[in-house]
């Protein structure tokens, strides 16, 4: 139309209802916008990296309550000391999978087996183990020690127990260790525990399923499900902590260490029929060393 009818572009624009600038335009072949920043503020850390970031978002979503998209993660980044708003947050999130729910982490507790059945019925030792942590407030030290305890829920005999100011996972595969070891590893046992970070790592979820060992997780905020050394840490607490005095990780270490020599061989135990979980131990013993003598 232009060089037939020699009419002006101006006209022709016009005519046909485009607007000028996006006649004149010359379109770029880079993307538009901005380029996105490869890091982010953080109020102790200065700039980040966008690595920083998603570890700090798998770490938020590692938490068993938290299951959050990006709009609150934000505020839990921010609180956190990150400068960060959604729209970079939800670019982030979706470039390392972590928006959907089936893309997200696999966390340390996911594919657990819960308890299904509140009472345990046994019919020889290790047939079911218990274990559960306490908290012991140490004064001289200003700060928590932890005691780790292992019961058989057949004789109600302590197993194993370890005492310390910090219970990590590894800590808790060495003394499991020991424990199955000793007795060649029993056939059919199943222990179980409450959701603590400790018995839910993978790391000891896959070294009792090498071992053949069942465990079972209690529901939250069901202790009754795990009665047994819930009622173990119970006496621990009438006969123990309430009648002596201490200051030391020392001093309560001791005296622990004399109460579960005195709780399996002397404590008569009424629901064993007032004998000690020693004496229920030996009478019992032989049910679980059955296939060592015929081996």
């Amino acid at each position: 139309m232009f060089l037939k009818h020699n009419i002006g572009k101006t006209k022709l624009i016009d005519m046909v209802g485009m607007v000028h600038s996006s006649y004149y335009r010359k379109p770029s072949a880079a993307k538009k916008g901005n380029r996105p920043s490869e890091f982010t503020y953080h109020d102790n850390k200065g700039l980040v990296s966008q690595f920083a970031v998603i570890e700090s978002v798998k770490s938020i979503l590692s938490h068993p309550f938290i299951d959050c998209g990006y709009r609150l993660m934000t505020s839990y980044l921010n609180r956190d000391g990150y400068t960060i708003n959604h729209k970079k947050l939800y670019r982030i999130m979706k470039e390392a999978n972590l928006l959907k729910l089936d893309d997200r982490i696999d966390r340390s507790g996911s594919g657990r087996k819960f308890v299904k059945f509140r009472k345990v019925i046994t019919t020889k030792p290790f047939d079911c183990l218990e274990m559960d942590i306490k908290v012991v407030w140490i004064p001289s030290a200003g700060k928590n020690a932890y005691l780790l305890s292992l019961i058989d829920v057949h004789t109600r005999r302590i197993l194993k127990d370890l005492f310390a100011f910090s219970i990590k996972q590894d800590q808790v595969i060495k003394l499991l260790s020991e424990l199955f070891m000793a007795y060649q590893y029993p056939d059919s046992v199943v222990i179980r525990s409450d959701n603590g970070s400790q018995f839910i790592a993978k790391n000891v979820r896959e070294y009792l399923g090498l071992i053949g060992v069942s465990q079972e997780f209690t529901h939250i905020a069901t202790p009754e499900e795990n009665a047994h050394i819930e009622a173990y840490h119970g006496i621990l607490r009438k006969e123990v902590f309430k009648r002596f005095e201490y200051r030391t990780f020392g001093e309560i270490e001791k005296i622990l260490k004399e109460y579960v020599l005195f709780y399996n061989n002397e404590r008569l135990h009424g629901l064993l029929g007032r004998i000690t979980p020693m004496e229920k131990w030996n009478a019992d013993k032989h049910l679980i060393l059955i296939k060592k003598l015929t081996a």
